[in-house]
C-alpha cells in the first residue's frame, strides 16, 4: 500500500526568511604557540594563544528527498520505488543539478507487522525506503526541486540545511589569523619583559 504523496512549495517569503537565518556562519580557530626564548639554559618556554574568526555566507543548500513504498510483493514495490526515484533524478538533473551533487543515502527494505488485540504479531507486507541527498548550488532552485520531486512521487522531504561547500578555505583563513595574532602577542610579551624569543617549538590548533 503506497503512502499518499503530499505536494507543497516554498514561497519566496519563506525562502528569504530561511536565508536570512543562516547568512552568518562563524568559523573559529584557536592557535597555541610555544616559543623557546634566550637564554637556553635552563630550558625556558613561553606559551601564547589567540583566536581567528572568519564569517562566510552559505553557498550550498542540502536537501533530503525520498520515496517510501509499501506492499506485499517485494519485486513490485522495488520496481515502483526505482521508477519513481529515476523520474525524480531526471527532473532534478533537468534543473541543472549535476550527478556529483546527488548521493544515495538510504536504501532499506524491511517487513511490516501489525499487532492484534490478542497480542499476536501479523505480517502485513514490506516497506521500502530509498533516500537521496541533493546539493543545490542555486538557491532559486530549492522550491523547484521540491515541487518537481513531489510531482514525480517523492513522499519523503526534509532536512533542508544551508552550508559552505569548501569550509577548509575559511578554516585556513581563520587559522592564519589566529597564528598571526599569537605571534604578535608573543613579540609584545618579549618586548615588555626584556626576553629574546628564539624559535617556535610547537603550534596547536
Amino acid at each position: 500500500m503506497e503512502q499518499e504523496i503530499k505536494k507543497f512549495e516554498i514561497s519566496n517569503r519563506l525562502f528569504v526568511s530561511l536565508l536570512i537565518l543562516v547568512l552568518g556562519i562563524l568559523g573559529g580557530v584557536t592557535a597555541q604557540i610555544i616559543y623557546k626564548f634566550w637564554p637556553p639554559d635552563p630550558p625556558r618556554e613561553i606559551v601564547v594563544s589567540a583566536e581567528g574568526n572568519v564569517f562566510a555566507i552559505p553557498d550550498v543548500a542540502l536537501l533530503r528527498l525520498g520515496v517510501k513504498t509499501e506492499g506485499v510483493e517485494v519485486g513490485k514495490i522495488v520496481r515502483e520505488n526505482t521508477e519513481k526515484i529515476n523520474l525524480i533524478l531526471i527532473e532534478i538533473k533537468n534543473l541543472g543539478i549535476e550527478e556529483k551533487d546527488i548521493q544515495t543515502t538510504k536504501y532499506n527494505l524491511s517487513p511490516l507487522y501489525e499487532w492484534t488485540k490478542e497480542g499476536k504479531r501479523v505480517f502485513k507486507g514490506y516497506s521500502l525506503d530509498q533516500e537521496i541527498r541533493i546539493k543545490i548550488r542555486n538557491f532559486e532552485n530549492i522550491g523547484k526541486v521540491i515541487e518537481k520531486a513531489t510531482e514525480k512521487g517523492a513522499n519523503l522531504v526534509g532536512d533542508l540545511t544551508f552550508s559552505i561547500d569548501e569550509p577548509e578555505v575559511f578554516r585556513a583563513k581563520a587559522r592564519e589569523e589566529a597564528i598571526k595574532k599569537a605571534k604578535e602577542k608573543a613579540n609584545e610579551i618579549a618586548k615588555q619583559s626584556g626576553i629574546k624569543l628564539k624559535k617556535i617549538v610547537n603550534v596547536y590548533e
